[in-house]
């Protein structure tokens, strides 16, 4: 066993906590963003946002899903088949369609067991037929615009397609944003 010396770290104590030096970079470095965008506020937010992605090394600023606010479910469809009732989702989606900040998250899904399209033998292809189904409904019906819908697939979950009412804000999506 080594000997204990009296220079060991155990008999040096510090002279300020460790935990209070972490507060106070903490607290200067919120202090430093709020002077930056102090200074900054009369330049354009958007260029002032694109300057701090870039310095970050950031590509592009990423799309958040707006929030969701309520469901709707069409159950219903046969297995292989992208027909089901529709009349329901419809008028539900023309209710909540009314508020322009909404934008509409159509999800084609298919039952985790054979549930595949026809013609290909794809879950993925089935459920996107599915949602694209949906969302061509609504859009003939003119229950909502083109624009405030987003299409997703889900394959392997229900058979089903989901509707998720999501509040966006001012901010809309670009035309035609489909993903």
């Amino acid at each position: 066993m080594p000997a204990i010396t009296s220079d060991s770290w155990d008999d040096i104590a510090p002279a300020r906590s460790v935990w209070l030096i972490t507060l106070a970079d903490l607290a200067l470095l919120l202090v430093g963003f709020f002077v930056l965008l102090q200074a900054n506020r009369t330049l354009d937010r958007d260029v002032l946002f694109a300057g701090m992605r870039a310095g970050f090394g950031v590509e592009s600023p990423a799309v958040a899903d707006p929030m969701a606010v309520a469901r709707a479910r069409v159950d219903g469809f046969a297995p292989g088949g992208t027909d089901a009732d529709l009349r329901a989702v419809i008028d539900w989606a023309r209710d909540v369609a009314r508020d322009p900040r909404i934008r509409i998250t159509v999800t084609g899904s298919t039952d985790p067991q054979g549930d595949v399209d026809p013609a290909t033998g794809s879950a993925a292809i089935l459920a996107a037929d599915r949602a694209r189904a949906v969302a061509a409904a609504l859009v003939a019906r003119r229950a909502v615009s083109p624009d405030r819908l987003i299409l997703r697939v889900t394959p392997g979950t229900r058979r089903a397609v989901t509707l998720s009412v999501g509040f966006a804000g001012d901010s809309h999506l670009q035309s035609g944003d489909i993903r």
